[in-house]
């Protein structure tokens, strides 16, 4: 029989400094990111806000939905909308009539072919351009570039065990659900992925989940 390690003093100020020292890490790589990110951001507006024009679409350019960031505070995610007006009464009409799309949001908790997107919308999600405005919220401190998934305030009861692992850190623009499907992937699954990447977060870690986010990004892998 082996003894077991001793954790002695130094050994946990060095677990600390070194979550302490990937903290601070991460924080400037967001940053870095998120700068760079919203310098695309504005093209992307006009660009956007000119092809709803064309389409007749007079609706506002940007979104906002409230989601569950770390410590389970509620904040502001931005999002270019991709959906019609009034787009949450709609999803609740057209689930009580259609009974196949009831039973897909009750596993996924979205719809492959959601009625409610736009035609410019279709695009924007296609190339998730829709996600560019988070980097906002990344600059805030809302999000990192890197985290599970931001959910609903809704879908609370519905995450179970997987809340204090999801609300321990902040969430991400990308994540392990992002990279391993997206749309594919059951509301479990996703729940699973984002236990998984609290399990193995570090900075080599996320370097990898952005490479491969963008790899997924140029291919247009897994946004519908």
């Amino acid at each position: 029989m082996h003894a077991l390690p001793t954790v002695t003093k130094e050994t946990t100020r060095f677990r600390q400094g070194e979550a302490l020292g990937y903290k601070i890490l991460k924080r400037i790589v967001d940053i870095i990111g998120a700068l760079f990110g919203i310098i695309m951001l504005v093209p992307m507006t006009i660009g956007i806000y000119i092809a709803n024009l064309i389409v007749g679409d007079n609706g506002p350019i940007f979104y906002s939905q409230n989601r569950i960031g770390k410590d389970g505070k509620i904040f502001k995610m931005y999002k270019f909308r991709s959906m019609v007006m009034g787009a949450d009464e709609k999803l609740e009409k057209y689930l009580e009539e259609n009974e196949e799309a009831r039973k897909e949001y009750k596993i996924n908790k979205k719809l492959k072919d959601d009625p409610r997107v736009t035609k410019i919308g279709k695009f924007i999600r296609k190339t998730s351009i829709d996600e560019f405005p988070q980097f906002v919220n990344v600059l805030k401190g809302d999000m990192s570039l890197v985290g599970p998934r931001p959910y609903l305030p809704r879908e609370i009861d519905d995450m179970g065990k997987a809340y204090p692992y999801i609300t321990a850190v902040k969430p991400g623009v990308t994540g392990l659900w992002q990279v391993s499907g997206r749309n594919d992937v059951t509301f479990e699954e996703r729940l699973d992925l984002d236990i998984q990447y609290y399990k193995q977060k570090g900075i080599k870690s996320d370097m990898k989940l952005l490479g491969k986010t963008v790899k997924k990004v140029a291919f247009k892998e897994g946004a519908r």
